[in-house]
This record gives structure tokens, C-alpha cells and sequence, in this order.
């Protein structure tokens, strides 16, 4: 059966909604807008989860069904406080610290590992510049850009970037000449070069076989 545009609707903005109370994706979780019985039923699958159980394990633990449960947890369902009591009990903790668990903020944390983080393609690419992506941030708002940047003296020009915010370089491997406004800097491993994104800047000549480094850029 197909659903109506309102019903739809409702279920995105639920989606939603569970994606954030679960801490999912990148970025800081403002949990004050969700709804409370969505919020007590993210902590109990958390928890769950945590602990190793399936729903039929909590059942058992509880008395509850488990198609009851995963209406609680998916904030379908209010729960009473007896309920949550029972609950609590099934997963071993007092029902404080479950209820204490419902504002605490979720925060954000993301890892991609070595053989997950894509190369993208930037505006030195065409100058034989490869840049792999090491984090990314969903939406139009994005708080900062980390670059594993990696190039060769095959390259026989550099481009020259201009972007607000502000521009840090960590050099990880080879020797380049890095030209900022009217002035150039010797960039070797271990060196650590920050500046403003607005000036004009970028690689002006390699001195090794080849150069990598990893560049950030966070946005204002």
C-alpha cells in the first residue's frame, strides 16, 4: 500500500530524527528538539547494542515482547516507569542512570579507514596533484577540509589557490618551495605551515621526486 504524502512525510522527519538521537554521521548532536519517548528508546538500543543483546535476549530478561521493545525503541511506543524499571533491570543498570543517559550529548566521531578514504577531485588535479579525502561532512555546512595531497616533479607548472578561511600544511614526505603572497617557504617533513586561505598560495617547485603532505582547511 502505498503511503500518503503526509504519512511520508512524518516518516522522513522520524528518520531524521532517530539519526540524530543515535549520534549518527558527523557533527555535534542537539538532542533538545527530539522528542522524549524517541530519546528513551535511543538509550535502551544503545545500551542493548552495547551489551551484545538481541531484542529476544532483552524480552526474556524483561517480560516484554519483542516487537514491544523495538516500538520503544524506536519511539513508537512511551514506556512507563515500571516499564523502564523492567527494562533497566534486563540490561543490568539502575533506572538513574538509564534516565541520566537521555540528554547526555552523543557528540561526533567518524574513522575511515585507509582503504575507505576516496580520492576526490580539487582544482590542482588536472596539474597531477591526487588528493584523498580523510574525512567528510554531510550538508552544505562543512566546519573544516582534510587533504592527503600527493605529487611529483612530473609536473611541470603549480596552480595558485585563493579561498577564505584559513589553510594549515603538515609535511609528511619530500622537499617543496610553497609561495605565499610575495614570499616562498621551504616546506620539508615535519614542518608545519598555517596561514590565511584569502592570500594567494600554493606548491611553486618540487625539490624531491615527489612531495606528499596532509592540508586542512577550516572554514570561517
Amino acid at each position: 500500500m502505498k503511503a500518503k504524502n503526509g504519512d511520508q512525510g512524518r516518516t522522513n522527519k522520524r528518520s531524521k530524527q532517530l539519526e540524530k538521537v543515535s549520534g549518527e554521521g558527523l557533527g555535534p548532536v542537539d538532542t533538545t528538539s527530539i522528542p522524549i519517548d524517541m530519546r528513551v528508546g535511543a538509550v535502551v538500543r544503545r545500551k542493548r547494542q552495547q551489551l551484545g543483546l538481541t531484542l529476544s535476549d532483552m524480552s526474556a530478561g524483561c517480560g516484554l515482547s519483542s516487537a514491544m521493545l523495538s516500538r520503544i525503541e524506536n519511539g513508537q511506543n512511551a514506556a512507563s516507569l515500571e516499564v523502564l524499571e523492567r527494562i533497566s533491570g534486563a540490561l543490568g543498570v539502575r533506572l538513574s542512570f538509564l534516565m541520566s543517559e537521555i540528554d547526555k550529548p552523543q557528540g561526533m566521531a567518524q574513522l575511515l579507514k585507509a582503504g575507505e578514504q576516496p580520492e576526490v577531485i580539487r582544482t590542482g588535479s588536472r596539474y597531477g596533484h591526487n588528493y584523498r579525502l580523510l574525512s567528510y561532512q554531510r550538508g552544505a555546512s562543512r566546519l573544516f577540509e582534510p587533504f592527503l595531497i600527493h605529487l611529483d616533479r612530473e609536473s611541470d607548472e603549480f596552480p595558485r589557490f585563493q579561498h577564505p578561511g584559513t589553510e594549515f600544511i603538515y609535511m609528511l614526505e619530500g622537499k617543496m618551495q610553497y609561495k605565499f603572497g610575495d614570499n616562498s617557504y621551504l616546506l620539508e617533513p615535519g614542518d608545519a605551515f598555517t596561514f590565511s586561505g584569502e592570500v594567494v598560495h600554493g606548491p611553486e617547485d618540487v625539490l624531491t621526486e615527489a612531495v606528499k603532505f596532509i592540508t586542512v582547511i577550516v572554514h570561517d
